[in-house]
């Protein structure tokens, strides 16, 4: 049975199932944009699962993009906090004429390097900065370092969706099991 994470605040409500084991991708939310990031995020990471959220977009995306990193942080620190996983993932992807580098730590300390600028401030009705918003609250809700950055960039959609397909992968590989220990401190947290 998958284990589900929520969060319910005044602005949003979010619910997040995941199994690190591929299958089936079930994406709910009220912006199509995001929906497809985070589509490509979970099939390059190799698993199944479903994100569901509604909110307050008629203001604009803002909170339901945040509150959906917020929790899938939390689920993510959850789930590595029960198993002995590789702990570090990286990925450099090309997509056309962009290319993204992505690199995770999940040891518990959050903190978000993103140094990837967006030529237009839009992809349809979605607001490109929101990218970079999504995942300083993953790092800081999944307790994890996180390096994005655009080597080169052809247009926005290709930087959003190299980057959130390079998560994808790096997340998948932390996230892989491991006979050691994922610090040599014999103490974690």
């Amino acid at each position: 049975m998958m284990e589900i994470t929520k969060r319910q605040t005044k602005e949003t409500d979010i619910s997040i199932g995941l199994s690190l084991e591929p299958g089936q991708v079930k994406i709910d939310i009220p912006c199509s944009f995001l929906a497809h990031m985070l589509e490509q995020l979970l099939h390059h990471a190799g698993w199944s699962g479903k994100i569901e959220g509604k909110g307050d977009v008629d203001i604009d995306y803002h909170h339901l993009v945040e509150d959906i990193g917020s929790t899938l942080g939390i689920h993510l620190n959850k789930i590595f906090s029960k198993n002995k996983y590789k702990r570090y993932g990286w990925c450099l992807l090309p997509m056309d004429g962009t290319l993204v580098m992505v690199s995770i730590d999940m040891g518990g300390r959050a903190f978000c390097s993103f140094d990837a600028i967006f030529p237009t401030p839009k992809c349809g009705d979605f607001d490109t900065e929101l990218v970079e918003e999504f995942f300083r609250a993953l790092s800081r809700e999944g307790r994890m370092t996180i390096h994005i950055k655009a080597l080169s960039c052809d247009n926005s959609h290709h930087l959003a969706e190299a980057i959130f397909k390079g998560m994808g992968l790096s997340l998948g590989q932390a996230l892989t099991p491991s006979p050691l220990d994922p610090s040599t401190k014999g103490v974690w947290s």
